[in-house]
């Protein structure tokens, strides 16, 4: 696709055409250079959105809290974006598309879009690219966009960089609550949802997350509500709605999330520019230049490791690499 084909079809995308936003994600998850045109169209038209991110073991009953707060929008007159990240299929590369089974009832409604992104390795419960996703869904005019995380427990708080607000949903059976307690997965929480509330133990699990929660220094009107649900049948549903709309009117109020926002831009940058450098520095330690030299000297017994990082920091090998190999795309469309 040329590059001048991608204003035409975010038009077309903000125009409420879900083709024409499929394909965007499409060129955005495969071409690196058709992600950052497009999230140079997208930044000015973003900020609008309420971006909840949705998170907690595998078999919590995320996917069916997504698909009963999706109706209650719905029913209000928002429309909503759902990127559901699944796991990478071993044998596409693509994702494995579960999310999008659940949901197929949302299939017809224009005022809803779906889309799986595969985690495609990337650690933390997201895909790499479903930031600029949630951007691009903000962009066009969404009034929600539902992040829903792999589900691989603990590891998934790269939540926090993507949703104005994370709600993580638990179930009785998640194992030993105080163990649980302990995992940085429920430091992050806005709202606890025990899911499957018709279950043995729902009650005690509740109870234990509000005793935890008592031991908080934070004021109680900052700490998160513990509700609970039986997503299937809708039951707390409604509560777990308006809970989290007036979660978000208070993070407004305090300032909260426009910091959260800016933190979030914050660490954007720092992993772009990070992640361009290391793949640069990757490049370089194979091309026989300084880096390369520098590392074989590591690998021979001459220079212990630390001593070759901080040479190669001191050199100009670094600035080598600022100026012409961060970012290779830029190279090789270079003349």
């Amino acid at each position: 696709m040329k590059s001048s084909a991608m204003p035409h079809l975010f038009q077309r995308a903000a125009s409420g055409d879900r083709r024409a936003l499929a394909r965007l994600l499409t060129r955005a998850e495969r071409d690196e250079a058709d992600l950052r045109q497009l999230m140079s169209l997208a930044q000015p038209m973003a900020g609008s959105a309420l971006v909840i991110g949705v998170t907690g073991p595998p078999g919590a009953g995320k996917s069916t809290i997504v698909d009963a707060l999706t109706r209650r929008a719905r029913a209000r007159h928002k429309s909503v974006g759902i990127l559901a990240v699944d796991p990478t299929s071993p044998f596409t590369g693509g994702a494995v598309l579960g999310d999008r089974i659940r949901m197929q009832d949302h299939h017809l409604d224009r005022g809803v879009f779906i889309r799986s992104l595969a985690t495609r390795g990337v650690h933390g419960g997201l895909a790499r690219v479903s930031q600029a996703a949630v951007k691009l869904l903000d962009a066009i005019g969404k009034d929600i966009v539902l992040v829903e995380t792999v589900g691989v427990g603990q590891t998934e708080l790269d939540i926090l960089d993507v949703a104005d607000l994370v709600t993580v949903v638990l179930v009785p059976e998640a194992g030993d609550t105080i163990q649980a307690m302990k995992a940085g997965l429920l430091e992050i929480a806005d709202l606890f949802v025990v899911n499957k509330a018709d279950r043995d133990g729902a009650g005690q699990l509740a109870s234990a997350l509000m005793a935890m929660l008592s031991l908080d220094p934070r004021p109680k009107t900052d700490l998160p509500p513990v509700l609970l649900t039986q997503a299937h049948t809708g039951e707390g549903i409604d509560e777990l709605y308006r809970e989290t709309l007036s979660r978000m009117d208070a993070m407004k109020t305090s300032g909260q999330l426009e910091e959260r926002r800016r933190r979030h831009a914050r660490r954007e940058v720092i992993r772009l520019v990070t992640a361009a450098l290391a793949g640069a520095v990757q490049r370089a330690a194979q091309d026989g230049g300084p880096i390369s030299h520098t590392i074989q000297a590591v690998e021979s017994g001459e220079l212990d490791p630390h001593a070759a990082a901080r040479r190669i920091l001191a050199s100009d090998a670094i600035a080598s690499i600022l100026l012409t190999r961060a970012d290779p795309s830029e190279q090789r469309r270079s003349p």
